[in-house]
């Protein structure tokens, strides 16, 4: 007997904004420049596009070449985005990761 898969979709499981916000913090600690963009495509389809281009004043074809592999968005096209998902970027004072003793 076959075992039958079904594709992993991340956006079905992005349903609450608790679990958005941890998300989002957590590829923002450790996650690349296109992870951020992935996980902000992840975000957007969670939410809906059509919502999504309506706030942005994008195209929802724009849109997802924006967050297509590969891509490289301009940085104006992902605060756009962050700003009408309602998701910022704060900053912390990293931790030195060498002291100097004396």
């Amino acid at each position: 007997m076959a075992l039958k898969t079904t594709p992993f979709i991340l956006a079905e499981h992005l349903d609450s904004e608790e679990m958005i916000q941890e998300y989002f913090a957590q590829v923002l600690e450790n996650g690349d420049s296109d992870e951020i963009i992935d996980a902000l495509g992840h975000i957007a389809r969670a939410r809906g596009m059509t919502e999504l281009a309506a706030k942005t004043g994008l195209g929802r074809e724009s849109l997802y070449k924006t967050f297509a592999a590969g891509s490289m968005p301009r940085f104006d096209t992902i605060l756009k985005v962050m700003r009408a998902l309602g998701l910022h970027i704060t900053t912390q004072h990293a931790a030195h990761s060498h002291e100097r003793h004396i």
